[in-house]
């Protein structure tokens, strides 16, 4: 009963450790970063704001209504000189009572401003401004994820690959301590393949490191905690990528989001523009508003309203004609026109550097590839030199030194053909993003 006790217990303990261990494909890594980052969260919220900026500006031209009041009393009753016209007596009366009060209920209706309507145009333009930030945020988490994501898989491949690199080696170790023993060869052989296996060990435990600081730095990306347990899901060697050129059929400059965002600050430049010039049109208001005026002896009589409350009403208009402001609103329309000329002209030159480089990013790919190529050749044949030299030298017609050398180079090879695979996966990212294309 113990033993089974112990083994449910390490089974619950394992099942604990897997549920909790995050595996994650490339997609799940970008659909929790889109969720979890703090930068697209930011951006959320900024698009949120914005909603409120349009509420915000839609609710000045409703109705606003207020009610104010007051209530005071008078310790000292200010008094007026007064000649009695009959006696010609000299007098002071009191034209106030001791307790005073006031309330007004009041509503303002904009009829006409013309500064209102152009605001909020400039309003709905703003949230179109915060959607093509968010969507640029968005954009740029995901590139940033894909090359996290791709150097995990680079960092895990490495390692594996100095792991097996070291089998072969404690593999070669043993077969020339046995030629040692046999008389067949010398002991610096045995000192040159240890040489060669502590230089694996550390290159082993450095790769260890790499693949935690390539983890951490995935985490960082996707925002997750750092001390949460995160796994891909596939390894580089089961990376499905297309070994191919990205054809640019269609291409648009509006694809790239940056575009779209130059795009939307010119309608707000013109907006400011056309809101300068609407100034100069006078604004109309309409009021209407009701209330009372309460005097009273005593503060028993305060709420009085049959006895105290003189009732009062006013409904009308309001205009304001703008004559001159020292020349300010023309200052602001010249302005809003060398802004508009700016954004004009960088439009030239956001087509330029777009033109730039989607072409720069397209000669990487190309050399890219070329390279994924060379090295995979490159890669194969050093494995045959390795196996025949490996040959030779358990047959006893070759040296340890050269399956050493042998092996160096294909281990390099190995690595040289990852590190470009890699990159050519990363200038394949870089190009999308490019033609505007990443998602």
């Amino acid at each position: 009963m113990r033993i089974l006790f112990f083994l449910g217990l390490l089974s619950l303990v394992a099942w604990r450790t897997e549920a909790q261990t995050n595996t994650f494909t490339l997609e799940q890594c970008i659909d929790y970063a889109l969720t979890h980052n703090p930068n697209v969260i930011n951006a959320r919220i900024e698009r949120e704001i914005s909603e409120t900026t349009v509420k915000e500006t839609l609710s000045q031209g409703l109705p606003q209504i207020s009610a104010n009041g007051g209530v005071s009393k008078n310790f000292i009753i200010p008094e007026l000189p007064f000649t009695n016209p009959i006696t010609g007596e000299e007098t002071t009366i009191a034209f106030q009572r001791a307790w005073t009060g006031n309330a007004l209920v009041n509503m303002d209706q904009m009829i006409f401003d013309g500064s209102y309507f152009v605001g909020l145009q400039a309003a709905r333009t703003y949230r179109q401004l915060a959607e093509k930030d968010q969507i640029k945020t968005e954009i740029d988490l995901v590139e940033a994820v894909s090359k996290a994501y791709y150097s995990v898989l680079v960092a895990q491949e490495r390692r594996t690959l100095a792991k097996a690199n070291l089998s072969r080696i404690d593999s070669l170790l043993d077969e020339t301590n046995k030629l040692y023993a046999a008389g067949f060869a010398e002991k610096i052989d045995i000192s040159r393949v240890e040489v060669q296996r502590n230089l694996l060990l550390t290159q082993l435990d450095n790769l260890d490191q790499l693949e935690q600081v390539s983890y951490g730095l995935l985490k960082f990306q996707m925002g997750m905690p750092q001390q949460e347990e995160l796994r891909t899901a596939i390894g580089l060697k089961d990376l499905k990528w297309e070994e191919e050129m990205i054809a640019a059929n269609n291409f648009s400059y509006f694809d790239r989001i940056e575009y779209q965002q130059l795009h939307v600050n010119k309608a707000l430049a013109e907006l400011d523009l056309k809101n300068n010039h609407v100034k100069y049109i006078p604004r109309l208001d309409a009021f209407i508003n009701y209330g009372g005026n309460m005097f009273a002896d005593t503060r028993s009589d305060l709420f009085n309203l049959g006895r105290s409350w003189i009732p009062n009403s006013a409904v009308g208009l309001n205009i304001r004609v703008p004559i001159f402001d020292g020349f300010y609103k023309s200052a602001l329309i010249q302005r809003n026109r060398l802004v508009i000329r700016q954004l004009e002209n960088q439009f030239e030159l956001l087509e330029n550097n777009i033109d730039r480089e989607i072409d720069e990013k397209r000669l990487q790919l190309t050399n890219s590839l070329k390279r994924v190529r060379s090295e995979r050749k490159n890669m194969d044949l050093s494995m045959e030199v390795f196996e025949v030299t490996r040959t030779k030298y358990q047959e006893g017609v070759g040296s340890n030194l050269e399956v050493i050398e042998a092996e160096n180079a294909y281990k390099q090879s190995e690595t040289n053909y990852y590190v470009a695979v890699y990159d050519a996966i990363i200038a394949k990212i870089e190009l999308e993003k490019a033609l505007g294309i990443l998602k």
